[in-house]
């Protein structure tokens, strides 16, 4: 079981390029399929932008909306403007956001520094160092390649997105 509250929590952490968000667009189908309901949380190590140049919503933030809330009928976003001298919210500050109510799993994609029940992905060639043998979190390793010498951990294909579809199932 992943952790005791509601909906479970779990993340993907991984060195920039190594496939999280390939891996993520294939396991949330598998998932959703098998009637869970999936929310999804994504650091992103820039600034970005969910509306584009030119519409209403991109010119009235632009102008000073420190709120911008669009709505239709079919979906709703709010962006929130951070001042300079805030900080950068934290996964726990975040989660609130989410409508826990109607979600059974949240998947996180990034936050690989924060305390909370993860997965970690590795692609050795590109040569990054394991992160889970500094982090207690970490619940499964998953690679391109054989298990790394005295591993304890679960060991996933990267390459099996049903196969680790079914490894989070056994955590919930």
């Amino acid at each position: 079981m992943i952790g005791s509250r509601s909906p479970a929590l779990l993340g993907f952490a991984a060195f920039s390029g190594t496939g999280k968000t390939e891996l993520l667009t294939q396991l949330i189908p598998i998932l959703a399929e098998q009637g869970l309901r999936i929310g999804m949380v994504k650091h992103a190590h820039h600034a970005f932008d969910v509306d584009q140049p030119g519409k209403d919503s991109y010119r009235l933030r632009k102008a000073g909306a420190r709120e911008m809330l669009i709505s239709s009928g079919r979906r709703w976003a709010l962006m929130h403007e951070l001042a300079e001298d805030e900080e950068e919210m934290t996964l726990a500050q975040l989660l609130p956001k989410l409508d826990a109510a109607s979600l059974d799993l949240i998947l996180v994609e990034g936050f690989k520094h924060e305390s909370f029940p993860k997965i970690e992905l590795s692609r050795p060639d590109l040569g990054h160092p394991y992160l889970y043998p500094d982090d207690p979190n970490i619940l499964a390793l998953a690679t391109d390649a054989p298990p790394p010498p005295g591993l304890t951990l679960p060991h996933l294909d990267l390459n099996d997105p049903p196969a680790i579809a079914a490894f989070i199932r056994t955590l919930l």
